[in-house]
């Protein structure tokens, strides 16, 4: 996936098929320039709204950066990713994501070649 916020909760819930527990989901990104979010999933102009608002937050080329080496979207990458996080705790009831009707699990990426990301998805509960 390229730079941007995508909606990966079909990806998510895919993972956790089969799954029978009432309990607690974590998921977590396991990358410092990527990070997850949970927001309103009706609307696709929601994603391009919030990536714009990021990009405004922390913008690319600041003077005052000194994580330079990997690029102009790296350091600012870091940063959107503390200020997003790189974890979620959902509930999981009767084997499902206990998610609110507009809510979406969205996959930010804040670099423009970021490569493969990883996701691990732990599940408590009975």
């Amino acid at each position: 996936m390229g730079r941007g916020v995508h909606l990966i909760t079909a990806y998510i819930t895919r993972q956790l098929a089969g799954l029978k527990a009432t309990g607690i989901c974590n998921v977590m990104i396991k990358h410092t320039s990527a990070a997850l979010a949970l927001n309103e999933n009706a609307d696709p102009d929601v994603r391009t709204d919030l990536a714009a608002i990021f990009d405004r937050m922390v913008p690319e080329n600041a003077p005052y950066y000194l994580h330079t080496f990997e690029g102009s979207d790296d350091m600012p990458a870091h940063a959107k990713s503390v200020i997003v996080g790189a974890s979620l705790t959902l509930p999981v009831t009767d084997g499902r994501l206990n998610l609110g009707t507009w809510q979406g699990i969205y996959m930010c990426e804040f670099r423009d070649c970021g490569g493969p990301r990883n996701i691990v998805i732990t599940v408590v509960g009975e």
